[in-house]
């Protein structure tokens, strides 16, 4: 009875254990996962350093306090959302795999919240704390204020990502939320492209302009942590206990949250457990929105296929809504930056062209499925115009919206008809191309993990997609000469319009062209696309 309530009663001491023991034998295994872990460590302290020692530099500077409260603010958001992209980076915060021990949420939440603080993460958050705080504070009160508060502030990044990871936990453990980890390197590199353009910024404006965001965001947890330093700095007591209250608080509802949400995981049923509701009776759903509008027969079948393989599969839909985001983030912020030109806005055509190359690959082994049903060259015809028709339902208004976009930003309107033919113009180019490398150089796309081509197919991928690029860059040649002769040209530019209704009519023809000529070669190469795209 005694060892049993010593367990019961100290879960907290097993726990931290427990994650120091897994860290420990995992690095035992080999020498490369330790050499990887000790790699890993020594970025992430020269990462920490920049935060830790810039904010010191700063120590005096006007604008030194916005800065830090701001980065701060930033931590606390990456805090919330690495659980959603990394859910399987700490197996033992899984309350899940602790369902069936005699252990309350609440003693659970302390041994998980102790394990927490234990990792690079932690170390790191108390690093950028440490130097926001030496940044800010002027007197010994300022100090013991900011001591406090950085201690608050890292326990609401800790609650604050276990009580996303315990909300979403059925979902992060599950097969939909491991696909999410792979928009994970979308939302880096747009990150990136944010960071980048905010540097820009500063550097040209400075510091000052980040003032009227860190008034708004001292008062939001994490921080207000380093907000009530600076109040504390500047004399404001009162505000500097206010905005450690408003910490303190926000720590204990993040503790509360997923105090209730550890109950739930550990008390109510899960899908496993329960049968599906009507399970039997449920009758095939009719189609609905958007289904509705497609054209009847093979058309409208593949179509319909082709948009469910965007909005359901991982890779597909990574792909996509990486080209989307890219093809929006180049034009618009080099027009916001003074830096662009309407003709920018083609790189939106160019991104979502490339969706039509290996348009067999995202199929899988599943495409014997689609192999079983031509037997024809016109049956081929109508696969791939089909699957053309399904990609122009995005890509046409996509870039047209991002050319207005991108125009009007640069408060450039007579260049919109030319810049609108030129996209046109070259989608059709890529629309052609991207037919004719789908059933000359196919190449499978493994379903798990990151990569997108499989083993020994890379070589046919860039091939497939450069060599399909150059093809169309060069199909697009006589719009692009048309357009810079009219722009040369003495009276010229008054005809420039005339390139839209030119530029659309160039590009469906280039596309019916591209798609014929496919069409007989997928047909006769069917078994050769097959085998090629069953590899991974």
């Amino acid at each position: 009875m005694a060892g049993r309530r010593v367990a019961v009663s100290a879960p907290t001491a097993v726990v931290v254990r427990l994650k120091l023991s897994l860290l420990r034998n995992g690095l035992r295994q080999s020498a490369g996962r330790r050499a990887a872990y000790v790699a890993s460590a020594v970025v992430v302290l020269l990462f920490a350093a920049l935060p830790l020692v810039g904010p010191i530099a700063l120590r005096g500077h006007a604008h030194a306090a916005s800065l830090v409260v701001l980065l701060v603010a930033v931590l606390g958001l990456g805090w919330a959302v690495m659980p959603l992209f990394f859910p399987s980076g700490d197996e033992t915060l899984d309350p899940t795999r602790r369902a069936m021990l005699p252990l309350r949420p609440r003693p659970l939440v302390r041994a998980l919240l102790a394990a927490s603080l234990v990792g690079i993460g932690p170390l790191f958050t108390v690093l950028m704390l440490a130097g926001s705080v030496v940044a800010v504070a002027h007197g010994a009160v300022a100090y013991g204020v900011g001591v406090l508060g950085a201690v608050l502030g890292l326990l609401v990044c800790v609650t604050l990502a276990r009580a996303v990871a315990a909300a979403n936990i059925r979902l992060l453990t599950s097969r939909r939320g491991r696909d999410l980890a792979v928009l994970s390197g979308l939302v880096v590199a747009v990150g990136a492209q944010v960071v980048n353009f905010g540097a820009q910024r500063l550097g040209s404006s400075g510091l000052g302009q980040l003032d009227p965001a860190a008034d708004v965001l001292r008062w939001v947890p994490p921080a207000t942590a380093i907000g009530a330093a600076d109040s504390a700095s500047a004399g404001s007591y009162g505000t500097a206990a206010a905005q450690l209250l408003l910490t303190a608080a926000a720590s204990v509802a993040l503790l509360v949250l997923w105090e209730r949400s550890l109950t739930r995981l550990m008390t109510a049923p899960d899908g496993s457990t329960l049968q599906a509701a009507g399970e039997g009776t449920r009758g095939r759903r009719g189609s609905s929105g958007l289904t509705r509008l497609l054209p009847a027969g093979r058309t409208g079948t593949v179509m319909e296929r082709s948009l469910r393989y965007v909005w359901r599969d991982p890779k597909t839909k990574a792909a996509w809504v990486t080209s989307l985001a890219i093809g929006l983030i180049v034009p618009v912020f080099n027009a916001l930056q003074g830096t662009g030109s309407p003709y920018f806005a083609c790189f939106a055509a160019g991104m979502l062209g490339i969706q039509m190359y290996n348009q067999f690959g995202q199929d899988t082994s599943a495409f014997w499925i689609v192999a079983l049903s031509i037997s024809s060259a016109q049956d081929a015809y109508a696969e791939l115009r089909a699957r053309a028709l399904a990609l122009l339902v995005i890509t046409l208004p996509y870039a047209t919206l991002v050319t207005v976009l991108t125009t009007g930003l640069l408060d450039d309107w007579p260049r919109l008809p030319e810049v609108l033919g030129l996209s046109f113009a070259l989608l059709g180019a890529m629309l052609a191309t991207g037919a004719w490398t789908s059933a000359r150089f196919p190449y499978s796309i493994p379903q798990e993990g990151y990569k997108n081509v499989a083993p020994g197919q890379a070589g046919l991928a860039w091939i497939a997609i450069f060599g399909g690029m150059v093809a169309a860059a060069l199909l697009c040649a006589p719009v692009i000469a048309a357009a810079i002769w009219l722009n040369v040209s003495a009276g010229g530019a008054g005809w420039s319009w005339l390139l839209l209704p030119a530029g659309a009519a160039y590009g469906a023809t280039v596309t019916w062209l591209g798609l014929r000529l496919a069409a007989p070669r997928t047909a006769a190469r069917l078994p050769e696309i097959l085998a090629a795209v069953s590899k991974g």
